[in-house]
């Protein structure tokens, strides 16, 4: 039998909302902490197969959530395509060369690279229960070209958004080498062990509609379509965070089975405006999970009744952050499970 996780992203609503939040295994967890300390960096932790189902399965320990999101990092597919990818302790991610100062095909393919992350999946679907799902996922191509052309993270993705412009026809190779890549890697992850997977769009809320429509949603819609004609039965989720007015759009054309709403949206306009019967996962704002206080049962109620009838995987607006207290995601928990 399927978890309760698996048959709400199928479209069969459960009586008591399944959970799993972004970022679940992270720093706001201290044996997390402890096993980095011990292993050292960020992308060391990612390419330790042991110590990255470890990490996965943490959360399932201590909380019970309905589903393992694989332990790994957006930028493995960067990295697998040639570019240098560091962590830099209080700055994020750098990437080097820059695709504004070389071409994509000066980078050496290194596909090996993912075959660490195929590991942990099939390690941690060993230590988990039929019942908890097992979760892949890859960044989408917009957001991963962001990283490739600007090097780093930034406020508005200028660098990305200007190449765009001025250059279409480069900006779409890059996208469509990547998103090939991304196939790849998500057939690999699927192969592995992972039950449903998602597509992170990070980035997705700093594009112009008719941007949007191009280097959001014809990219994704690419990789779902080619995921269901090698794993019809996989379900896959789209969060393409900032969408806003547009995720109806998003959840029309691309062909995901179900969308990640982040905290922006209301929750009721969501419901209206999503395709009947669309599984949907979100959207509580992780400030909140992190501020506490009696506002956090209060806005979990109201979340779950927008969406009472809908398959729908209780889940945050984005990315727990690393200061959030246990107690305020165990007061999360008990408001979603009663």
């Amino acid at each position: 039998m399927p978890g309760p996780l698996l048959e709400t992203l199928k479209g069969t609503p459960q009586n008591v909302a399944p959970v799993w939040l972004m970022r679940q295994a992270g720093r706001y967890l201290p044996e997390y902490r402890e096993l980095r300390a011990e292993k050292g960096g960020f992308l060391e932790l990612v390419y330790d197969s042991d110590a990255a189902a470890e990490v996965t399965v943490q959360p399932i320990r201590r909380f019970g959530f309905d589903g393992a999101i694989l332990f790994s990092d957006i930028l493995i597919v960067p990295h697998a395509m040639g570019q240098g990818l560091e962590f830099l302790a209080g700055e994020g991610p750098k990437l080097s060369p820059t695709l504004l100062e070389v071409d994509l095909d000066s980078f050496t393919p290194q596909y090996e690279r993912f075959d660490p992350i195929y590991e942990t999946v099939k390690k941690t679907r060993a230590m988990i229960s039929d019942q908890v799902t097992m979760l892949g996922f890859s960044g989408s191509p917009w957001t991963n070209a962001t990283y490739m052309i600007g090097g780093e993270g930034s406020k508005d993705q200028g660098k990305a958004r200007l190449l765009a412009y001025q250059d279409a026809g480069r900006m779409q190779a890059i996208l469509d080498a990547i998103a090939d890549v991304s196939i790849t890697y998500l057939r690999g992850q699927i192969d592995a062990g992972a039950e449903a997977v998602q597509l992170f769009d990070s980035w997705a809320g700093s594009l112009a509609p008719d941007e949007f429509e191009r280097w959001i949603i014809a990219p994704n819609a690419k990789i779902t379509a080619a995921l269901k004609e090698s794993h019809p039965d996989t379900p896959v989720i789209g969060f393409p965070k900032g969408a806003g007015e547009k995720l109806p759009a998003y959840a029309r054309e691309t062909g995901v089975d179900a969308v990640g709403l982040d905290e922006t949206l209301d929750p009721d306009w969501a419901n209206a405006q999503l395709p009947e019967g669309m599984p949907v996962q979100g959207n509580l704002d992780p400030l909140l999970v992190e501020a506490g206080g009696e506002m956090l049962p209060k806005r979990v109620k109201t979340i779950l009744q927008a969406f009472e009838g809908r398959p729908h995987v209780f889940n945050l607006g984005h990315g727990i952050g690393q200061f959030t207290p246990i107690e305020h995601v165990e007061t999360l928990l008990r408001a979603v499970r009663g």
